[in-house]
């Protein structure tokens, strides 16, 4: 199915009402005599026969195809929601089908349960977890694509208000007197944590045989709540949230609980036929100027979310070499996730002292450590991508026969290099050419051009202004039929490219999503086709939170 392209325009927020034509066909007058009746049947029978007829014409008229869809023809959105997450999915749901005229079709049910429907059914376009456990699931079974965390929960004992069977703990769980309700592991998040925490502690199998015996098992959080709210059972192991809805209950905590919050993450389904509008209705429901404000009403601990925005604008600074690795994975990010990527591609100096006067992007991808790390305290945590191997360029079958860096210095040579001030490349080859002793023959007696970027240099090798440059392994790939490379045998001949998120941007987890798209294999491959050497690996990966709670 082609999903409506909606990237250019904001729809209008405005309801829609439906027309609807009622066709009433009067009682007939039964005559009294026989012969009568037989001789109208026939002028009856064409008669409604022609009523018929108009109906269905008048129908066809109106019928339009996909009727059903909500504004721009759009089709409904289905979310698998955990049932415990009902009271507030329902009206951010409402609410963005009033406002951009999406309409939502929510099945709740508990998170097992559901997950297993859609792994069977292979439908559905966004699914919401009410805990992490899930989500790992959904991952091994390649169900899930994009995910967005919404809000914190943590399990407690629901008891009626008053207490009135003196539950403290876990252990009065298993008094005679205590009729204990939990869910079922593999249909509820709640159920499936409860196992987890207590097999661990060495409880779960007394407590099984125990709510065997006396309890009951059920289906979902808003189940549990329901039979402790009506007598049903004395206790049970909910949500904190879910306590706080009910005004006849009251919590009771429990430290191997407590010490352990889950979090519920909505996600994209694999099954998904519209991934930019079920991504713009995750960042609405997931966004801290719209759904969040209403899971907070609810009692839920929301997490820090994005601003909201149909098409946000976001700020790349990315150093110029990345260019031809990153431009097609950020054009895909875009439209996939309904977005607009300024991105501007400078010299890391230059981009580096951009940012010392005030310049804030939403993120930013360097040449080179070295650079990322003047600007750190902007940033959260990089997380290193590919390298690029300095290098020596020279037109396609070496006239001038240079062989390494100290053949630079040959008077009557020509030399470009990157500029030490203006960029990474730059630095990095000035730090080499001190090193081996170079820097001053080659910028006395044969530099004639410096410049921010390796591509000028390339055009100028090219066009026959230059007979060699300094630059990086991917400016040569870029025109490798035309120009040669001369391997740099040296431990400083080489640059590593980070990625960073800001500190400072209102859209911390769509760049936290563009960095997952630039870690993919789709994304190796395109760095390595354009001249890197890919290096990131996720076990190197310091985590530093993009959503603190409030």
């Amino acid at each position: 199915m082609k999903e409506e392209n909606f990237s250019n325009q904001t729809p209008n927020k405005s309801g829609f009402k439906h027309n609807m034509l009622c066709f009433v066909k009067p009682a007939a007058t039964r005559s009294n005599r026989h012969s009568a009746a037989a001789r109208s049947a026939p002028m009856m029978m064409i008669a409604l026969g022609s009523v018929v007829v108009a109906a269905l014409l008048i129908l066809a008229l109106m019928w339009k195809p996909g009727s059903n869809k909500g504004a721009g023809g759009q089709p409904p959105l289905v979310l698998y929601c955990a049932a415990g997450l009902k009271p507030p999915v329902e009206l951010v749901a409402r609410q963005f089908q009033q406002e951009y005229g999406v309409p939502v079709q929510l099945q709740f049910g508990g998170s097992g349960t559901l997950l297993n429907n859609a792994r069977v059914a292979k439908t559905g376009d966004l699914y919401l977890a009410a805990d992490e456990s899930y989500l790992e699931l959904a991952r091994q079974h390649n169900l899930i694509a994009e995910s967005i965390p919404v809000a914190r929960q943590t399990a407690v004992i629901a008891v009626r208000r008053g207490n009135p069977k003196s539950v403290q703990g876990l252990q009065d769980l298993l008094r005679p007197d205590v009729r204990t309700a939990i869910a079922a592991p593999d249909a509820a998040s709640i159920g499936g944590l409860t196992r987890k925490i207590l097999q661990a502690s060495g409880l779960w199998p007394a407590l099984e045989s125990h709510v065997r015996q006396h309890g009951v098992f059920k289906s979902t959080v808003n189940d549990l709540a329901n039979d402790v709210k009506l007598g049903a059972a004395d206790a049970a192991i909910v949500w904190d949230s879910t306590v706080k809805q009910y005004p006849e209950l009251e919590l009771v905590k429990v430290p191997a609980f407590s010490s352990q919050p889950q979090t519920a993450w909505i996600t994209v389904l694999q099954s998904c036929r519209q991934p930019t509008t079920a991504l713009r209705f995750a960042r609405y429901l997931s966004a801290r100027d719209k759904g969040l404000p209403i899971f907070a009403r609810f009692h839920y601990e929301t997490v820090e979310g994005d601003a909201w925005a149909w098409q946000p604008e976001l700020v790349l600074f990315s150093g110029s070499m990345l260019r031809p690795a990153i431009e097609k994975i950020l054009r895909d990010f875009e439209q996939r996730e309904g977005v607009r990527i300024n991105t501007v591609y400078n010299g890391c100096g230059i981009l580096t002292a951009q940012m010392r006067a005030g310049a804030r992007p939403d993120s930013y991808f360097a040449c080179d450590v070295s650079f990322m790390n003047t600007v750190a305290d902007l940033y959260l945590n990089p997380v290193v991508i590919a390298d690029n191997d300095i290098v020596i360029i020279v037109p396609k079958g070496n006239p001038k026969n240079i062989r390494e860096m100290s053949d630079l210095t040959r008077p009557g040579l020509r030399v470009g290099l990157p500029h030490h001030e203006k960029s990474a490349m730059g630095a990095l080859i000035f730090k080499l050419l001190q090193a081996v002793g170079l820097y001053d023959a080659i910028t006395n007696q044969t530099l004639k051009v410096e410049s921010p970027t390796g591509d000028f240099l390339v055009n100028q090798l090219r066009t026959g202004s230059l007979d060699a440059i300094m630059a990086c392994r991917s400016n040569w790939k870029t025109a490798s039929e035309h120009l040669e490379l001369i391997p740099v045998n040296h431990p400083l001949a080489k640059a590593t490219q980070p990625y960073a998120v800001s500190r400072h941007t209102k859209y911390a987890l769509i760049m936290t999503r563009l960095l997952e798209k630039i870690k993919s294999e789709e994304s190796r491959k395109a760095f390595e086709q354009a001249g890197f050497y890919w290096q990131y690996k996720p076990e190197n990966e310091k985590r530093e939170s993009t959503a603190p709670a409030n």
